[in-house]
């Protein structure tokens, strides 16, 4: 009998413990079971014992001797883990989650669009390009027009050549899965390709100043769409 690959379900128990956590089910301070958690999931000690390990490494939990295993407080979670954060946006978002990744993505990539006018070269443009041309191609294709639009900031981010300012991938990775999926799931939203062209434009223009602005003005546009959500009487915006 073909047994799933046990990569794939350490990945599993995983991501149902870790998601408890950060949805709460399993609060800061609370205490975990394993042989609760054994008979419940239906899974091995040794692959539970592997999966609470890396939720250790996370800073979700941690064992001690007499007190067990506990969720810690928030503050000593690996936030930026893209476990972390894909947990985070799974389920029905947490309108604190976006506004701080939101303002991430504004300190963040209006600077780094100041560096890849500096800095591109001529395979940071043609990926750039790339991810537009798929953009547009995306039409009402949800999933086609997410991974175009994270392919897009991917290549903008690749384009500053900061290998640190690259990392920071999993935050705009996390914020645009939710966003776009939400806004895309709605009727009303406006078209991506102008506002993410004109961030190409001065990126291959070396206009630094325009390059920010073209980014700031696309983070409004997102936040607008996703506020329009919210607000749906309201109707589309100008």
């Amino acid at each position: 009998m073909n047994q799933p690959p046990t990569r794939n379900l350490h990945q599993q128990i995983i991501d149902i413990i870790g998601e408890r956590i950060v949805s709460g089910t399993h609060a800061p301070g609370s205490l975990l079971s394993p042989d609760q958690l054994e008979q419940e999931i239906g899974v091995s000690k040794t692959v539970l014992r592997e999966a609470l390990r890396v939720l250790a490494s996370k800073g979700l939990i941690e064992s001690r001797q007499k007190r067990g295993t506990f969720v810690r407080p928030r503050a000593d979670w690996n936030l930026l883990d893209s476990d972390l954060l894909r947990w985070q946006g799974a389920g029905v978002p947490d309108q604190g989650f976006l506004a701080n990744l939101g303002e991430v993505r504004s300190i963040m990539e209006p600077a780094a669009a100041r560096l890849a006018t500096e800095r591109r070269d001529e395979a940071d443009l043609a990926d750039l390009a790339g991810a537009l041309e798929r953009m547009a191609e995306a039409g009402g294709d949800t999933d086609a027009a997410v991974e175009a639009d994270l392919a897009f900031h991917r290549a903008l981010l690749t384009a500053a050549h900061n290998e640190l300012l690259t990392r920071m991938e999993v935050v705009i990775a996390a914020d645009l899965r939710v966003r776009d999926h939400l806004v895309h799931s709605t009727e009303h939203w406006a078209d991506p390709v102008p506002a993410h062209r004109a961030v190409l434009d001065a990126v291959r223009d070396r206009d630094p100043q325009a390059a920010e602005h073209a980014v700031q003005h696309l983070l409004a546009q997102a936040t607008a769409d996703l506020d329009l959500i919210h607000a749906p009487d309201q109707g589309a915006t100008a």
